[in-house]
């Protein structure tokens, strides 16, 4: 049977705030705090480093609780932490692009510095619970393999719509912006443009929240059989007994299982490489536009959005090439347009108006790659979907911390320490773009070459139904004792 259009469509509004928090943090971040508030380009550095080691730390805990009985069985336990999430983010996004309180310009660097951190560890641990209580419901919806490629496919799908909703804004606010008396101030970023940042945040915090109240009531989470038998104050042991019989019990892998499979360290080392390139060229898009290539400011609004619409085109025809070539293959097609950016942006460092066309390529080879690579795990995670929470929890700490600490590297090898960019910011930020595409598909190239080599699969973990008496599910001494 297939999921119905509606459950899918519902189910991808789930991850539409996060998207479009997501996609203001990776791209404007950094541009905001060095050129628009003044930080430098370190203590920029150092709050994203903050930001994404809160956000790493936050994730597995967040899926290893979540795979356990948390909040309302009738609400469902992903969607209960889904809700917390949601009201993490709504009520921490919009203090981050925003100035601190109180503060001028004279105002000491350190004091912005240890306000914001507060509300970005709120938002990343939000963020957290909201992504991965959303991947992992994947494995509980999706029916067959066919579906969760479409459900990743929806889901990314919506990210990127966010994405160009995002961007579509900011590109609307930039060009409508009036009242500047020096017309240098419409070309470059300055405090001038704070205003715009606030009403941007503002209004995809009113966006998320309506998508958001779509997932929670359309989105019907399934209820595991085992907890609604423990928790049944109505049916006795033999009664318990005789359905555990009738019906062959779901499979199960306890979450520290997973840690002895091989599969779980390839699957985790490419979902990072994956990220590495998606994030990383979303963080240093905008700082490469404007310093590198001198572009206007306009720039980081209809770049990035020339990415999204590629990679959101891109995203209906995953399930299709999928089917016909496989993962791998699909994967290696993402990582060749990769290598192609890379490539140009190397051999011409005076791209123009033709970064128009490397944004379509770098597009489509990131939503290639991150669609593939979501599959993937999905694929690796299988039946036992009841620990699927840890696993993307676990994958997704990876990514973070590598991303964070990437962040925070390539800001100390920064030439300029002060908010003017003197001329060796032209070249930094130009290699930057190329490491972080070219430099990082190679690593990820390497580790696809070994899951073709060993493919994804469980290997030494068997599981039997004697070994559910081991799960923390099943807690209910009626069960559990030699007399039942």
């Amino acid at each position: 049977m297939i999921l119905p259009l509606c459950q899918r469509l519902s189910y991808a509004t789930g991850h539409f705030l996060n998207d479009l928090c997501a996609s203001m943090w990776f791209t404007y971040f950094l541009v905001y705090f060095h050129s628009v508030l003044g930080f430098t380009s370190f203590n920029a550095g150092v709050l994203l480093l903050v930001g994404q080691v809160a956000d790493g730390i936050c994730t597995p805990l967040v899926g290893y609780e979540s795979d356990r009985q948390v909040g309302s069985l009738r609400y469902g336990r992903r969607k209960s932490w889904h809700l917390i999430g949601t009201l993490s983010v709504i009520l921490s996004f919009p203090f981050i692009f925003n100035p601190c309180l109180g503060c001028t310009e004279n105002t000491p660097e350190w004091v912005g510095l240890i306000y914001f951190i507060p509300f970005i560890i709120i938002f990343q641990f939000g963020w957290a619970a909201t992504q991965i209580s959303h991947l992992a419901l994947i494995p509980e919806l999706a029916k067959n393999d066919h579906d969760k490629v479409e459900l990743t496919a929806f889901r990314y799908a919506f990210t990127v719509m966010a994405n160009i909703a995002v961007y579509a804004v900011a590109w609307l606010l930039l060009h409508f912006q009036v009242g500047q008396t020096d017309p240098g101030d419409t070309e470059h970023l300055g405090r001038q443009d704070i205003p715009i940042f606030r009403t941007l945040s503002l209004i995809m915090i009113g966006l998320g929240i309506v998508f958001s109240l779509i997932f929670h009531v359309g989105t019907k989470e399934k209820q595991n059989s085992f907890e609604h038998l423990v928790n049944s104050e109505d049916t006795d042991a033999e009664s318990i007994a005789d359905q555990l019989n009738s019906s062959p019990p779901k499979p199960l892998l306890l979450w520290y299982r997973w840690l002895l499979e091989p599969s779980f360290y390839q699957m985790a080392f490419l979902y990072m490489c994956t990220r590495l390139i998606v994030n990383l060229s979303q963080t240093y898009i905008a700082v490469f536009l404007t310093n590198s290539l001198n572009l206007p400011k306009n720039y980081i609004a209809t770049i990035p959005l020339v990415m999204y619409v590629s990679g959101f085109v891109s995203s209906f025809l995953m399930k299709p090439v999928n089917k016909l070539i496989g993962r791998n293959l699909t994967y290696f097609i993402g990582l060749l347009a990769i290598a192609a950016f890379s490539a140009w942006v190397a051999l011409d460092p005076d791209l123009g108006v033709a970064v128009y066309g490397a944004a379509v390529i770098l597009g489509s080879g990131s939503a290639t790659i991150l669609v593939t690579s979501l599959s993937m795990t999905a694929d690796l995670i299988g039946s036992y979907s009841h620990s699927a929470a840890f696993v993307y929890g676990a994958m997704s700490f990876t990514d973070k911390v590598a991303n964070g600490l990437a962040v925070v590297i390539i800001q100390s090898l920064h030439p300029c320490h002060t908010q003017m960019c003197c001329p060796a910011c032209t070249p930094f930020y130009h290699w930057v773009m190329v490491a972080v595409t070219g430099g990082v598909a190679f690593v990820a190239a390497l580790s696809l070459s070994s899951i073709m080599i060993w493919p994804i699969k469980i290997r030494f973990c068997t599981i039997s139904p004697s070994s559910i008496q081991d799960s923390s599910w099943v807690s209910d001494p009626a069960i559990n004792s030699p007399e039942k």
